[in-house]
């Protein structure tokens, strides 16, 4: 397409390769960026990228390989890789991002678009942030050069900091994914979008032993009737906290029909209607999987926080962080860096609102980059 964008991508997993794949076959010319290098070394050598599934595309995207080149040579810059990669690539990235580019967090996590945009604001730049609740597509990678999309989704909620550039980069994100967005009342509106750490939680602690025997397993088919009711009942308290703060998000009902395309039921039925379909996905094989380790402390730690400060206890997604860390040896509420950085005690909830509109939080130091 002669009207197509040029995207810089920070990672190289599975969900970087779909999202590449996907704006591919909306006509856009992507680059991507593994910090490491390890996950586009075969890219760099010449092999292409070959997505299957949801989308049929093969195409050699540009590799870059520093941050530097990633920012230099795109205007837009979309952060997608797990969470506790987020904090070091926005480390990474802000020395080099000018008042030129625009920023998406696909997706937003731990108020990380706060920790950035504080970031910038120490050198003087201020940029549009875009936070979506969830990723536009789901996809497993499969080798270094291939990649499985699941499904790409019809919804995803999104907001941008500062407020005043919604308009505009609602716009740009439709340009580049098509019309697939709802806008969000603000950080902490798309902060309770993401439903991925609750169902994970849930999904995780019904089938531990499959994952630790890394036995080949369908999702979809495990979310029995009392998983299926754990997950409404995390649900329960996260909508809990939104209504608290006045806040409209999607039910996990919404998020399962809208998401895999099934009728509106219980969530164990809607789980088994996907299986049936095939598209219910297939389990961690492995008890190092981001449902813990990434959703753990950057999903359910911050919910866990919203609702004290509200005064909406989330009393499961308190219990599931103490039993991970049992299980794991470890403590996950302390691993959240991008929380850490912001040192979130030190604020109000009413600091919080105005920096959710703003994407600064006011009156502090800079944030803490070690």
């Amino acid at each position: 397409m002669s009207d197509g964008l040029r995207i810089g991508i920070a990672g190289a997993g599975s969900i970087a390769f779909g999202t590449a794949a996907l704006l591919k076959d909306n006509g856009h010319d992507t680059m991507l960026w593994s910090p490491s290098g390890a996950g586009t070394k075969a890219l760099a050598g010449g092999r292409p990228l070959a997505a299957t599934g949801g989308l049929e595309v093969g195409f050699s995207p540009r590799i870059a390989s520093s941050a530097a080149q990633l920012a230099s040579e795109n205007d837009i810059l979309l952060i997608a890789l797990p969470a506790y990669g987020h904090k070091a690539v926005m480390d990474a990235l802000a020395a080099y991002i000018g008042p030129r580019h625009r920023v998406i967090i696909s997706s937003h996590a731990s108020l990380g678009a706060l920790y950035l945009g504080d970031l910038l604001a120490t050198r003087g730049v201020s940029v549009p942030i875009t936070a979506w609740g969830t990723t536009a597509v789901t996809a497993r990678r499969l080798s270094p050069s291939e990649v499985r999309v699941n499904t790409v989704r019809k919804l995803v909620d999104l907001c941008t900091v500062p407020d005043a550039a919604s308009h505009t980069e609602h716009a740009l994100c439709q340009r580049l994914f098509g019309d697939r967005f709802q806008p969000r009342d603000g950080l902490l509106a798309i902060s309770l979008s993401n439903l991925n750490p609750q169902n994970h939680m849930g999904i995780a602690l019904g089938n531990m032993t499959r994952m630790e025997r890394g036995e080949t397993w369908s999702q979809g088919q495990n979310v029995t009737p009392n998983v299926g009711r754990l997950l409404e009942a995390l649900d329960a308290e996260r909508l809990a906290i939104a209504g608290a703060l006045g806040l409209e998000v999607r039910t996990i009902f919404e998020h399962f029909h809208l998401s895999f395309h099934v009728p509106v039921a219980s969530v164990s039925e809607m789980n088994q209607e996907m299986h049936a379909a095939g598209n219910g996905g297939t389990g961690p094989a492995t008890a190092d999987s981001r449902y813990v380790t990434e959703d753990v402390p950057y999903g359910l730690a911050l919910t866990a926080a919203l609702g004290r400060m509200t005064g909406q206890p989330a009393v499961l997604h308190e219990a599931g962080i103490g039993i991970f860390s049992a299980m794991y040896g470890r403590d996950f509420m302390a691993e959240n860096t991008l929380l850490n950085a912001i040192d979130l005690e030190r604020y109000t909830l009413d600091d919080l609102r105005k920096a959710a509109r703003t994407g600064l939080l006011e009156s502090r130091d800079a944030p803490k980059t070690s």
